[in-house]
Parts: C-alpha cells; structure tokens; sequence
C-alpha cells in the first residue's frame, strides 16, 4: 500500500481520513514524520492547504495530502472561515471558537442561520509538483443555538443538518464520513487518483 503523509496534527482530521483512506493508502501524520508546521498565510482554503501539502511533502519526501477546511456563516459574511481554527484566538480551541460562534449569532433570527462547512483538499505528488490536485465541496446546514450531541469535533455540535434532521456531531462517525465536505472531497480526490 503506497504511504501518504496528511498535512495535518488536528487528530481528529487524521482519524476521519484514515477511516475514508483504509486500504488505498497509508496515512501517516506529520508527528509521525517529525514534520514541522508552516504558517497559513493564505486569504482562502486552497491557498492554504497548498502551502501545507507543498511543506509535508518537501519535509517528508512523501506525497502529501492536505486539506483547509472551516465554517461559513452567512449572517457574519462568511466568517470564521479561513480563520475557523483559531476564530477565539488560540488554534484548535474548539470550546471558545464554538461559543464565540454561539455570541456572534445571538441576535440572527430562524431563517438567517445558514451557514456550510467548506473543505479544499490538495495532493501533491512532490513539494514540486506543478500540478496539484484541488478539490473543494460544501455541507450544507445551519447554526443552532446550543451544542448538541458528542460525536465529531470543531463546530459539529452547533451544525444542523436538515436533510437529517440531526447535528453533526449526532451523526455516527461512519455516516458523517460518507456525507460530510470532507467525505465528498476524498471521494472527488480518490476518483481523480
């Protein structure tokens, strides 16, 4: 099986592409090959995941995978987005960028909640390679009021999803990886490869 290193420390990134990638490739993280992190100095999802699949491959020797993925809300004009991760300021508190959220939607009525979880992912066969593989899909949903359900991480608990009448994080691990905009991107990648 042909090893593919994810641009990614965020574990809960790496369990969801290693449950979709199982049996096509080996995933390993960038902790498991002491790769270092470069700042996401992109102004979109693609600039950004380029810049992190260019660095995990020329660190690693690997090809590489990465994705750049947030919430789009749009009563806040599609904020967090880029900034999602580190939306209350310290990256990956999921806790205080979920209740920042919470805050900034106080005032926004039913109806006006809309917002969608959006992922570009990148393959690079080289850090070099000049002819990356992008791929960007969106999950629709909106914004509740509270957190509901325990499964997932990030914003899941405040992202309802009509068509199933549930949020994501209620969603078992193994159906929220066959609908999500991650899920739907790794399937448009795994084609193309």
């Amino acid at each position: 099986m042909r090893k593919i290193i994810l641009a990614s420390n965020n574990q809960g990134k790496i369990k969801e592409f290693n449950a979709m990638l199982k049996g096509v490739y080996e995933v390993v993280s960038m902790n498991d090959m002491r790769v270092e992190e470069v700042p996401e100095t992109g102004l979109s999802f693609v600039e950004n995941a380029l810049i992190k699949a260019h660095n995990a491959s020329k660190q690693s020797g690997l090809p590489a995978l990465a994705d750049d993925s947030g919430i789009v809300v749009d009563a806040l004009g599609g904020a967090p987005g880029i900034y999602s991760a580190r939306y209350a300021g310290n990256h990956g508190d999921d806790k205080a960028n979920t209740q920042k959220l919470l805050e900034a939607m106080q005032g926004v009525g039913e109806g006006e909640r809309g917002a969608r979880f959006w992922c570009a992912i990148v393959f690079v066969e080289s850090a070099n390679d000049p002819t990356p593989i992008i791929i960007q899909r969106g999950w629709e949903g909106e914004i509740l009021r509270k957190k509901v359900g325990e499964n997932g991480f990030g914003y899941d608990p405040v992202f309802y999803l009509p068509t199933q009448g549930c949020t994501s994080a209620e969603l078992a691990p193994e159906i929220k990886n066959k609908i999500s905009h991650r899920a739907l991107a790794l399937q448009d990648l795994l084609s193309q490869l």
